[in-house]
């Protein structure tokens, strides 16, 4: 694996990126650019595309080739792109994986097939997949049960981690999930297993707790990018009460962006009103903000301008 990809070594903040559509639905090119450029200007170390909360599961097949396309063309090296990768089909998410790397990406985002119960139905289907990738394609594991249902245990990842070198990333997004942390980190440490790379979910809710505990970064969405880049920051540099306080100031907004099945309208409102993108809508069928989301909104970030401008 080259330089350009992700490994056991790779850190800081991945953006997860939502897909901007149009007021009819239609995937908004001029918004991709500029909402790449805002991440850019944020400060990330990468962006991941094509994942639940960019909407994949609504694009069609040339659609999400054409994001794909796009999104590499604009970041044009300045970033390392992850893609979304996760498919019901291994000979479908194999063929599309060997496409996005050929494009440029830096490795992909894969997350387990709904239904597997057991720790040998897990292994043996990231087994087979792992193997039939091969060494050269890096992949992020990306451990999220509360939208899989699929529960993965340390002495499988353990396991996977010892027998394929092309998993180097760990996608932490288990909830309550703070101990799974402290396991593989100690487990590398007394064990002499080998490290690899653990960036974290669900926004960031956790973030300050899970660098604490051994994870080196996030992978997640947050309409203020420049926070979770600004935490990690301070954090890595020793700074940690300063990220705590940092962190503390935009945790509302974090809060309220983090509601199931709600949040991803409010963060593309947020980016609407950042000037990342033209159009909040989410692809039908998706909840859209009343009224008294808005106010609800405007309250929230008052109070955030409040609080920083202080």
């Amino acid at each position: 694996m080259g330089k350009s990809h992700i490994s056991e070594t790779t850190r800081g903040v991945f953006i997860i990126s939502p897909t901007p559509f149009d007021e009819r639905g239609a995937v908004d090119t001029g918004s991709i650019d500029s909402l790449v450029d805002f991440y850019l200007e944020s400060g990330v170390d990468g962006i991941t595309i094509l994942g639940v909360l960019g909407e994949v599961q609504k694009l069609s097949a040339v659609e999400r080739n054409d994001v794909m396309t796009q999104v590499l063309r604009r970041v044009d090296g300045r970033a390392q792109i992850v893609v979304g990768a996760s498919a019901p089909g291994t000979d479908n998410l194999v063929s599309f994986a060997k496409q996005a790397m050929d494009m440029g990406a830096a490795g992909l985002m894969i997350a387990p097939v709904p239904g597997l119960k057991t720790d040998d139905q897990v292994y043996g289907y990231w087994a087979h997949l792992l193997a039939q990738l091969g060494p050269d394609i890096p992949v992020c594991y990306q451990d999220y049960p509360q939208t899989t249902t699929v529960v993965t245990s340390v002495s499988v990842l353990n396991r996977l981690i010892d027998e394929f070198s092309n998993f180097v990333m760990l996608k932490h997004e288990e909830c309550p999930g703070l101990p799974k942390i402290t396991k593989l980190r100690e487990r590398a440490a007394k064990e002499g297993r080998r490290r690899v790379s653990i960036l974290v979910g669900n926004g960031g809710l956790y973030l300050p707790q899970e660098l604490r505990r051994g994870a080196d970064g996030a992978m997640t969405g947050f309409a203020y990018p420049e926070m979770l880049v600004q935490v990690c920051a301070k954090f890595f540099a020793g700074d940690v009460e300063g990220a705590e306080d940092l962190f503390d100031a935009y945790l509302p907004v974090l809060r309220h962006e983090q509601q199931p099945a709600f949040g991803l309208a409010v963060r593309k409102e947020i980016l609407r009103r950042r000037g990342a993108i033209r159009c909040s809508n989410l692809r039908h069928p998706g909840p859209g903000l009343t009224t008294a989301d808005h106010a609800e909104l405007d309250s929230l970030l008052a109070r955030l301008h409040r609080r920083l401008a202080a």
